[in-house]
């Protein structure tokens, strides 16, 4: 049985207090270290500000094991549940049924950098996200195509990616 969602209710209520009070609508999204073994240089955990951590490894490209997720696949992973989410809202809103959907991301990454192997890129060079979605023939034309146009829009990790945001990193050091 599928479980009917009213969002529309829900984010007018949110679209009206922002209206009113537009501070209300910043929201500051805080991940952090989460607690584990700082003797092991492989692995890490991050948690966001609620009830989950995330274990996290080293690639096995750059001498990790292999065991965890790494940090691009948290990033590509960011990325996977951005879309399907925000197409399976898009859709609850719009009243269109979902009846198969699949987001595949891909990224490029060249671990000699991460090596510090002469002048080779840091990071992801190039990013793929394919998203397959199979929805209920309601008969009424050209929706479909326009829940994969708000999909695309409204997804906020990869209008991030795509447009870039400043990123402001401090390193502190401090000795025992």
């Amino acid at each position: 049985m599928a479980k009917t969602t009213n969002l529309r209710d829900t984010q007018n209520a949110l679209r009206e207090e922002y209206t009113r009070d537009p501070g209300s609508a910043t929201v500051v999204l805080t991940v952090h270290s989460a607690e584990s073994d700082l003797d092991d240089p492989l692995h890490c955990a991050v948690a966001p500000a609620r009830e989950v951590v995330w274990r996290s490894g080293a690639h096995a490209a750059v001498g990790g094991v292999g065991d965890a997720p790494c940090s691009g696949d948290v990033l590509l992973g960011a990325l996977a549940a951005c879309q399907e989410i925000t197409l399976r809202m898009v859709a609850a809103n719009m009243g269109i049924r979902i009846t198969s959907l699949t987001v595949t991301v891909e990224g490029d990454w060249d671990p000699r950098g991460t090596l510090a192997m002469r002048d080779f890129p840091i990071g992801l060079t190039r990013i793929r996200c394919k998203t397959e979605v199979t929805v209920e023939d309601d008969g009424k034309g050209d929706r479909s195509e326009r829940l994969l146009r708000s999909a695309e829009k409204y997804c906020v990790v990869l209008n991030t990616l795509r447009e870039g945001v400043p990123v402001d990193a401090t390193f502190e050091l401090r000795t025992s």
